[in-house]
C-alpha cells in the first residue's frame, strides 16, 4: 500500500520569474518565496518518494481542439519551459500514474491520460520551487479555464478518489499531494465561447490553433495578459486558508454552490476573479488529504504578480475514504 503522506496548497505565478527584480525591496514578496522553501522542506521531512501534482493547464499543452476536464500523466512528463520555468522531460513516476488512472476510473471517473504529458507553470511552478530536487511526479490536469468547468463538489470527489487510488497501489510509496494555482486573481482569458473584443478573438484562435506553433501566438498572448489590471480579494483568500486550515475547504462549495443553478460559477469567478476557478486543485489536493487540517506557512497579497498568493501545509493527511465530507 502506497500513502499520502503531506499535502501542499500553493500559489504560481511565472511573474515570480520575470518580475523578481520589481519586489526584491518587498518583505511580502520574500515571506512567499520563502514559505516556498519551508514547504520544500516539509516534503523532504514527510519522506515523500514521489509528488502528485494537480494543477492547471494554461493552453500550452491541452488546447481547446481536445480539452479533457481532468487528465493524468501516465509516462513522460514534458515541461513547456516558459518564462523561466523548467523545460523538457522532468523525473515521472508512471506506475504510480497508471495506478492512479486505474483507481479512479474503478471509483466511476472517466479522465484523459497522456504517455506523453506537456505541462506547463500549473504543473511546473511547484516542481521548481515546492518539490526536492529530482523528486518524480504524476502531473493531474484539471479544467480551470475553457467552460464548462468542472462543478467544485465533483473535484471534491475526484481528489478522494485520487487519494484512494494512491492507496491502491501496492508499491509501498509515500507520496506528497500538490494543489497549485490561486489564490483570487484575474486573467484576461474570455469565455472561449463569446469573445467580444479582438484580444479576446486572438486567445481563443490561440487557443484552438496553437498546438505546435505556439511561437506564433506568444508575444501578442504575452502583452495581454502583463498588461492585466490586479483583481485580489484579500477577505476571500482569507476565508479560503482559514476553512483550510480548520479542516473545512468543504464549506466553499456548500457555499457557492447554493448561490445558482450555475454551481458556483459565476460566485467563484465574481468573489475572486476568474484566477480563483484554481482553487479547484486545492479542493481536490484537500479531499485526497482527508480534508484533515493545514496550516498557512504564507499569505501575501501581490497585486505586482496580479495573485494573492499562498502556502499552505497538511501535514497529516487522513484517508479520504474513511472520512466523510465535512
Amino acid at each position: 500500500m502506497s500513502e499520502v503522506v503531506i499535502g501542499v496548497g500553493a500559489s504560481h505565478t511565472t511573474l515570480m520569474n520575470t518580475r523578481w527584480a520589481e519586489v526584491d525591496h518587498l518583505d511580502r514578496a520574500h515571506a512567499f518565496r520563502d514559505a516556498l522553501g519551508r514547504a520544500r522542506r516539509a516534503i523532504e521531512g514527510a519522506g515523500a518518494d514521489v509528488a502528485v501534482v494537480i494543477g492547471p493547464n494554461h493552453f500550452r499543452g491541452i488546447w481547446l481542439d481536445l480539452m479533457p476536464t481532468f487528465a493524468i500523466g501516465v509516462g513522460d512528463v514534458l515541461a513547456a519551459g516558459e518564462h523561466g520555468t523548467p523545460s523538457g522531460r522532468q523525473p515521472a513516476c508512471p506506475d504510480l500514474g497508471r495506478s492512479i488512472l486505474d483507481g479512479v476510473v474503478r471509483r466511476g471517473f472517466d479522465p484523459a491520460f497522456s504517455a506523453a504529458l506537456q505541462v506547463d507553470h500549473g504543473i511546473t511552478h511547484a516542481i521548481q520551487y515546492i518539490l526536492p530536487p529530482d523528486l518524480p511526479v504524476v502531473p493531474v490536469l484539471v479544467n480551470c479555464f475553457a467552460p464548462p468547468l468542472p462543478p467544485l463538489a465533483r473535484c471534491a470527489a475526484f481528489g478522494a478518489a485520487l487519494g484512494a487510488a494512491i492507496g491502491d497501489h501496492g508499491g509501498g510509496l509515500r507520496v506528497a499531494v500538490v494543489a497549485s494555482g490561486g489564490l483570487s486573481h484575474q486573467l484576461p482569458f474570455p469565455d472561449w465561447r463569446n469573445p467580444d473584443s479582438d484580444d479576446d478573438r486572438f486567445l481563443v484562435e490561440s487557443w484552438t490553433h496553437g498546438r505546435g506553433r505556439w511561437e506564433d501566438y506568444e508575444v501578442r498572448r504575452r502583452s495581454i495578459v502583463t498588461a492585466a489590471a490586479p483583481k485580489l480579494r484579500e477577505p476571500f483568500d482569507r476565508r479560503v486558508l482559514a476553512l483550510l486550515g480548520g479542516g473545512r475547504l468543504a464549506d466553499l462549495i456548500d457555499d457557492l454552490e447554493s448561490t445558482g443553478p450555475d454551481l458556483g460559477q459565476g460566485a467563484l469567478a465574481e468573489r475572486g476573479g476568474n484566477g480563483a476557478d484554481e482553487i479547484r486543485n486545492w479542493i481536490a489536493m484537500a479531499a485526497a488529504c482527508g480534508w484533515s487540517p493545514a496550516h498557512t506557512l504564507c499569505y501575501s497579497p501581490m497585486p505586482e504578480w496580479l495573485t494573492g498568493m499562498g502556502v499552505a501545509v497538511i501535514d497529516a493527511p487522513a484517508c479520504p475514504e474513511e472520512t466523510n465530507r465535512p
